[in-house]
């Protein structure tokens, strides 16, 4: 015969832990190698001590020091334990707010506005076309 235990819970109260929020003209005081902060994917870190830590060294993280610094994050394709590295050795500030918008970029590095840059297409079509309207004036003149 085995004996069955049911508690019941009157008062429960959960806890949630509050994200601060990091307004984007207060990141972007903290640009110098003494107090340097940088967002990444949204998300505000203060990279301070890790700058002398940073294999590509502290010179290239003060290029984007009190910037969103995702595009240069991921431009330089950096490892999945790379990513961690900023979790582990960086201080973790909020969620980046107020930031401006950022111009959409395009996987291929094209042109984004819609097909006005001139793309490959558009240079070796007619080319090809030229060069066989050529060859067929030649045979057939």
């Amino acid at each position: 015969h085995k004996a069955s235990v049911h508690k019941k819970a009157k008062n429960v109260t959960i806890m949630v832990a509050e994200v601060a929020e990091v307004q984007y003209e207060d990141m972007l005081k903290h640009n110098t190698s003494a107090d340097c902060w940088m967002s990444i994917h949204g998300k505000v870190y203060d990279v301070t001590p890790f700058l002398d830590m940073h294999p590509g060294g502290a010179e290239v993280m003060l290029e984007v020091a009190g910037k969103d610094a995702t595009d240069s994050f991921e431009d330089i394709g950096h490892s999945n334990a790379a990513k961690k590295q900023v979790e582990d050795k960086c201080i973790f500030k909020g969620t980046l707010v107020g930031a401006p918008e950022k111009k959409s970029r395009s996987k291929s590095g094209g042109s984004s506005s819609g097909g006005e840059g001139v793309g490959i297409t558009k240079i070796i079509f007619p080319v090809v076309v030229m060069g066989v309207l050529a060859c067929l004036v030649q045979k057939f003149m």
